[in-house]
């Protein structure tokens, strides 16, 4: 597996889908800051062109699997809720404190497992993480404006996050 986080303004991503599988993926892209373009699969051709990513979601097997084929044919990555075998990649168990992402993958061989493990990072990391953020954030950029090397930032980095206490 290769982690990777993708910036959604520098991709077009799309979705199509029906039901309560659609939903959960509107919801999960919306979390994660995407507008995709919804796709109809009366007009898919089309829309698919134009895409990089493309999430299909509580469509039946024969629809998936045909639409999968297509959009990966015209070179789009492919996720199929539930369908590893249509799917390019995985999407993580996700904690989100603002800007804080923490993820948690088991390849797909035990999403239960992926499920304990994000719901003990919730418990650990609640929103108190958003506003640690913010200042690790400001204090990096303003080290940054001072010149400061990464290696010396990285190790203030350090020295600010044990000085708090954040990870006692």
């Amino acid at each position: 597996m290769l982690p990777i986080s993708i910036d959604p303004k520098m991709v077009c991503i799309g979705l199509i889908g029906a039901g309560e599988g659609l939903k959960r993926r509107e919801a999960m892209l919306a979390a994660s800051g995407v507008d995709p373009l919804r796709v109809s699969v009366e007009n898919s051709d089309a829309a698919l062109q134009s895409l990089s990513i493309l999430f299909v979601a509580g469509l039946e097997g024969e629809a998936a699997q045909r639409l999968a084929g297509r959009a990966r044919s015209l070179g789009v990555l492919v996720n199929v809720e539930d369908r590893p075998e249509l799917s390019d990649f995985h999407l993580p168990a996700v904690t989100r404190r603002g800007a804080l992402l923490l993820t948690v993958s088991t390849g797909g061989r035990a999403p239960g497992l992926a499920r304990l493990l994000r719901e003990w990072l919730d418990e650990r990391f609640g929103p108190e993480w958003d506003e640690r953020l913010k200042t690790l954030g400001g204090a990096r950029a303003a080290w940054r404006a001072e010149g400061v090397a990464p290696d010396e930032i990285s190790r203030r980095t350090s020295d600010l996050v044990e000085k708090k206490g954040w990870l006692a």
